[in-house]
């Protein structure tokens, strides 16, 4: 079993993308992910250029894979904390960490 997920997706949640590979990985595994809130959200909060620009849209969007991670599959959430590297016109993405139990 897997010890260690490593996801950086694009154009797909992770909510969808991770399941799969979540349900392999053996006791004490890792997880790290990046979020990216514009595949996250719905169509309509995504700005010019595929940018989500609301900041409140962003908390959510963390806040409610922080949600899915611990609450609905059953895994430690070890932190979220935005990326060090900004993407092009100020999208920003998370990382995330986590860890089965």
């Amino acid at each position: 079993p897997p010890q260690l997920i490593v996801c950086d997706a694009s154009f797909i949640s992770l909510t969808k993308v991770l399941p799969p590979v979540m349900a392999l990985a053996a006791p004490g595994a890792a997880l790290l992910a990046l979020i990216k809130p514009q595949f996250e959200v719905g169509r309509a909060q995504i700005g010019k250029g595929g940018i989500v620009r609301d900041r409140q849209a962003v908390a959510d969007v963390v806040a409610g894979i922080e949600h899915w991670l611990a609450a609905e599959m059953g895994w430690q959430l070890l932190g979220t904390a935005p990326s060090p590297i900004a993407g092009q016109d100020g999208n920003r993405e998370f990382l995330l960490a986590g860890r089965k139990v």
